[in-house]
């Protein structure tokens, strides 16, 4: 009797501890926030599971803000933003902050005219024009200027701005306000502004929903990541840059806008008026928020695993889905400051 009761108790121990070694090997992740990369990471992230042997990565594209609040709240391992994270909100994190730059993009301007003509010229002065509602039809002289060879209707503009709260918005507004006072004024930058009160400016949820209200909405114009343009096939503008050129979002002109600034030790940069003559005015870089104490080994040794796979499988498929590879000494800082994940 002895015997069977100990060979039990093995067996149970043995239950157990293969349990326990199951449990190790099986980790899910979970993430929200921007939508802006949120094509890219949600490729990234499920080819990541598929190669990672017990490990899922969840991600929710809601908007920068959601998403930082949810880090906030503990209720995701980690989030994603446009924006970054705003030093108040950083001191909030006991367990401490690490933010890691993990892909650039570009934000164009989308446009429904009639005809789709292609190849629409805007001025800085008229595109930033538009958005504080100053500019208010397709044929305005301005426009028309800068492009003899268009035929441009007498249509309203109606402008497509995000409803939520949003990192593509504040990088939009803070290049804004940079190249005009008057929309550093009134408008100012932001995850959120208070665009003008008019029944020209409709506001739709994140990059995906702005997309689809100006193919929807002739006349429009909207603000949205590269890579949605690409994928949805619609209009785009070239804008001119601060060095007075005409610039198409690509890899090119994206890779030329990062050249311009260096990269700090807080892994933060801005670029909101890049210099170059090629470079394309509207790029940023996107982060990923991690908590630097993690309190469980196995999922921090995920992130960080994430995070490679990130740098150097992810980055191969940048420039095809619409975003900026990161320069080489970028990835080197961003692997360095990844080991802070524990």
């Amino acid at each position: 009797m002895k015997r069977l009761m100990k060979s039990a108790a093995i067996a149970v121990a043995v239950s157990l501890s293969a349990t326990s070694v199951f449990a190790a090997e099986n980790v899910r992740l979970t993430g929200s926030g921007a939508s802006f990369p949120a094509p890219i990471y949600l490729t990234w992230f499920k080819d990541f599971s598929k190669k990672a042997e017990g490990v899922t990565v969840d991600y929710q594209s809601k908007g920068s803000g959601a998403g930082v609040q949810d880090f906030l709240n503990k209720t995701v391992d980690f989030a994603a933003s446009d924006s970054a994270m705003k030093d108040e909100d950083i001191a909030k994190v006991a367990e401490g902050v690490q933010l890691l730059p993990m892909t650039a993009g570009e934000i164009v301007l989308a446009y429904n005219l009639p005809g789709s003509p292609k190849g629409l010229k805007l001025p800085r002065e008229v595109y930033s024009n538009i958005f504080l509602g100053k500019i208010t039809k397709w044929n305005d002289p301005q426009i028309v200027a800068a492009n003899p060879e268009l035929k441009l209707t007498d249509m309203p503009i109606t402008v497509v701005v995000r409803a939520d709260s949003s990192g593509t918005t504040a990088v939009f507004t803070k290049h804004l306000s940079a190249i005009n006072p008057a929309f550093k004024q009134d408008l100012g930058e932001g995850n959120t502004v208070n665009w003008p009160a008019s029944d020209k400016f409709i506001k739709s949820p994140k990059n995906d929903g702005v997309t689809a209200t100006v193919r929807q909405t002739p006349g429009a114009i909207g603000y949205i990541e590269y890579g949605f343009a690409k994928l949805a096939k619609v209009d785009f503008a070239q804008l001119q840059n601060k060095a007075g050129h005409y610039v198409v979002p690509n890899a090119e002109s994206g890779a030329e806008a990062l050249a311009a600034v260096k990269m700090p030790e807080s892994l933060v940069a801005w670029l909101p008026d890049p210099d170059g003559a090629k470079s394309y005015p509207i790029t940023s870089y996107t982060w990923m928020i991690f908590r630097k104490n993690n309190g469980n080994p196995a999922k921090a040794k995920a992130m960080r695993e994430m995070v490679e796979y990130s740098l150097t499988e992810g980055q191969k498929i940048a420039d095809s889905m619409g975003y900026i590879p990161l320069p080489k000494s970028v990835v080197d800082q961003v692997r360095k400051a990844s080991a802070n994940i524990q």
